[in-house]
């Protein structure tokens, strides 16, 4: 890092910000304030989500999608825990498919509920997203309003990114700790 530095590149850290040469000399830190939304899906539905990742980038998030994400010889396990955490916004992208499917989908939406009870109970953190008609898990159901992303993707992706916008500026005008 301090040699691309040096070299008067810029260097971004994902999820924290970028550091570069400043004008006057040393180094300057621009912290990353977008708002991380992380998105759990079924590998069948990874098409669609693809889609949900795009519109959300293009509206000023930074959205986290293992496939994108991840590195090669990384920790998934640890580092999907890790990004679930540290997540503004976790997004539960349903199907027909997904809820009925045993595995990793699963086990993170179980984690991200338990981080969401560790969050202010005013809070909006753990957002289920309809991607056809399917039903609602009824641990979810009994406690959250969802989105469809049905019959308009473009209506629901608006609703979601609304509902993100007006989220962070409630949390923005709350007083400091």
């Amino acid at each position: 890092m301090r040699q691309c530095l040096l070299e008067g590149r810029r260097v971004k850290i994902e999820r924290l910000g970028v550091f570069k040469p400043a004008r006057s000399g040393g180094f300057e830190f621009i912290p990353d304030q977008k708002p991380t939304v992380f998105l759990a899906y079924a590998a069948e539905d990874r098409p669609l989500v693809d889609q949900l990742f795009t519109e959300l980038q293009e509206a000023g998030f930074a959205p986290w999608m293992d496939h994108r994400k991840l590195l090669p010889g990384q920790n998934w396990p640890r580092a999907i825990e890790g990004a679930i955490e540290t997540a503004d916004f976790f997004v539960a992208c349903l199907s027909r498919r997904s809820v009925r499917k045993r595995g990793t989908f699963q086990s993170e939406m179980r984690y991200a509920l338990d981080c969401a009870r560790r969050a202010p109970f005013d809070d909006i953190y753990f957002v289920p997203v309809r991607l056809d008609r399917c039903d609602v898990p009824a641990e979810i159901r009994k406690q959250l309003q969802y989105i469809d992303l049905f019959p308009s993707f473009d209506s629901g992706a608006r609703r979601l990114i609304q509902l993100i916008r007006c989220e962070v500026e409630r949390r923005a005008g709350r007083p400091a700790e």
